[in-house]
């Protein structure tokens, strides 16, 4: 838990304490947890790809892709097991609280991991870089398996693991027709299309529900809403942000994000201009490679986000593309730059925005956090 420990930095520290004493959930709501529906609300703020409508004994959730606003709309009835209330003809019924799942992803893992209950996961689709102990000891014990890859999963294995629900991304080809004919509830899971970081980390509510810690989810999402708020504060009246540039060339194209991003989000909380902050749109974005190279003088930084095996330099980055080494940002040494291979990025970082926000203030605006040790993104130095 080292990696932790090092984001405890001194101004923080004191927000830290004043969180948990605001957020800590009374021993009243901590008995109720495990009720599958509970009676508070789960509030959503930030999150707009998924929404709950209460009706009688049951639940209504709706799921859609938050970037688009004319997506297909997925509608699931949640009602407490044991219960038979009246429900609407042709929707998906899922009894909770549910005790096995199948992810499919890492960032749908992510919530589990925060919430402490890996032990509902009994299958994933992919083990490549997976950090988690936890999980990890799950798969060596067999109490977790593995399912197979997108477009080769194993029906035998999925049915004799028993899963109630299995977390999916209908927007991959997956292979997810076969998975429809074994008769287990699909449901699309799209916190990572969410175009905020509280947005993403959000969908930790939906899980606790699912799992029936909605309270203990409610909480621990108080905790990262308010550390995050805290720490945007902190740049809120600075008078100079540097522009900021993210992404590499992939198969002849330059593949970024748009303007309306999670990232730009992030940077712009972090006192920093995303160099495409007027594009208007939400997800990626492919530019030829001459458009970003005659803006490539004007960002002080470079953000790069990659499995590479071995230690990531500048005459790594300059081997993969000579014109690299024209950009202002490599010029400078203003690279920022997370190696997924060594950082449980996508294990954890949709429900740490806060230590992802810390990293880039710490390159941005040091001098607002000196004692701070990145989590995951640091400026290259070789």
């Amino acid at each position: 838990m080292k990696r932790h420990k090092h984001a405890l930095w001194g101004i923080v520290l004191l927000c830290v304490a004043i969180t948990l004493g605001a957020c800590r959930p009374d021993k009243k709501k901590q008995q109720g947890s495990a009720t599958a529906i509970p009676d508070t609300t789960l509030d959503i703020r930030y999150a707009s790809g998924f929404w709950l409508e209460a009706k009688e004994g049951y639940r209504l959730l709706h799921i859609k892709d938050p970037q688009k606003t004319n997506a297909a709309e997925y509608t699931f009835a949640l009602r407490e097991r044991g219960t038979r209330p009246i429900l609407p003809k042709g929707v998906t019924v899922i009894d909770l609280p549910i005790q096995r799942f199948i992810c499919m992803t890492s960032l749908q893992l992510s919530s589990f991991i925060r919430l402490g209950a890996t032990e509902k996961v009994v299958g994933i689709s992919s083990t490549r870089f997976l950090a988690n102990e936890a999980m990890n000891r799950q798969l060596k014990e067999g109490t977790t398996r593995k399912i197979g890859i997108e477009g080769n999963f194993d029906p035998e294995i999925i049915l004799s693991l028993s899963p109630e629900v299995i977390l999916i991304s209908p927007f991959k080809q997956g292979g997810y027709d076969a998975m429809k004919e074994v008769g287990i509830p699909l449901l699309p899971h799209l916190g990572y299309k969410e175009t905020t970081p509280l947005g993403q980390a959000e969908w930790i509510k939906l899980t606790g529900l699912l799992i029936g810690e909605a309270e203990k989810a409610i909480g621990i999402f108080k905790q990262i809403e308010k550390k995050y708020n805290q720490l945007k504060s902190l740049t809120a009246h600075v008078t100079e942000r540097p522009v900021v540039l993210s992404g590499e060339i992939h198969g002849g194209s330059w593949y970024a994000v748009g303007g309306k991003s999670f990232l730009a989000e992030i940077f712009k909380d972090a006192g920093a201009d995303y160099v495409f902050k007027d594009d208007p749109r939400s997800g990626g974005i492919y530019l030829d490679f001459e458009t970003v190279y005659n803006q490539a003088d004007k960002p002080q930084y470079w953000r790069i986000l990659n499995n590479y095996p071995g230690m990531y330099t500048y005459e790594v980055l300059k081997a993969q593309d000579a014109r690299y080494a024209d950009f202002r940002a490599f010029r400078e040494k203003g690279v920022i730059y997370c190696n997924m291979r060594e950082k449980a990025y996508y294990e954890n970082m949709p429900m740490e925005p806060d230590l992802l926000l810390a990293d880039f203030i710490k390159v941005f605006h040091p001098e607002l956090l000196p004692d701070y040790e990145p989590v995951y993104y640091h400026l290259l130095k070789e």
